[in-house]
């Protein structure tokens, strides 16, 4: 089972508040403005801020 969009348009950054994109490949959820990435984990987004990495 897939993010669903209506999941995506609700979800934030818990870091800045901004909007999240999914990857290609369901590997996370990655912040349009800190870029952070939030790992989904048994289809779950892990939306802790300690789990999350920064993408360059």
């Amino acid at each position: 089972m897939a993010i669903s969009q209506e999941l995506l348009e609700i979800l934030v950054c818990p870091a800045c508040k901004e909007k999240l994109e999914l990857l290609s490949g369901e590997r996370g959820l990655k912040c349009t403005a800190c870029r952070r990435v939030y790992p989904i984990r048994d289809e779950i987004p892990v939306m802790l801020i300690d789990e999350a990495k920064i993408e360059e």
